[in-house]
């Protein structure tokens, strides 16, 4: 993803794209799965860990990225959302996470399923994960 691709992005989402929102925004396209905090810092060199965080903030509520439930249990994970503006998300889809190598993907191609909550509840998100063994472990 190139700069002015980047910008486009953040613009169609509301937000202004300063220098460090497109370096962010451009490892998370990079990576091409769902990165953790850590992750992302250690490839972000040039962005201290809380300018990181505060970008990370700002795009999930603006609806560029989802947050996903670290399935270790050390946190969460980020990844770029397809969805087409900052309203709502229009791309939710089940991830896997490999047991052994501790990383998450995302299966695009599968929806999450639909979930009946009991009257008088109101779903905002849903996160589907998953566990097994990834085809590169697998090997």
């Amino acid at each position: 993803m190139n700069q002015q691709e980047c910008t486009d992005l953040l613009t169609q989402h509301g937000i202004k794209p300063t220098a460090n929102r497109i370096v962010v925004l451009r490892a998370l396209a990079m990576a091409g799965r769902p990165m953790s905090l850590t992750e992302l810092e250690y490839q972000i060199l040039s962005i201290d860990k809380s300018g990181v965080f505060r970008a990370l903030t700002l795009f999930r509520d603006h609806h560029l990225v989802h947050v996903i439930d670290d399935s270790d249990g050390l946190g969460v994970r980020y990844e770029l959302c397809h969805s087409h503006g900052d309203g709502e998300d229009d791309d939710l889809h089940v991830h896997f996470f490999c047991e052994r190598c501790h990383c998450t993907y995302c299966l695009e191609q599968t929806p999450v399923p639909p979930v009946d909550v009991p009257e008088g509840f109101v779903a905002a998100s849903a996160n589907y994960v998953v566990k097994g063994i990834c085809a590169h472990c697998a090997k």
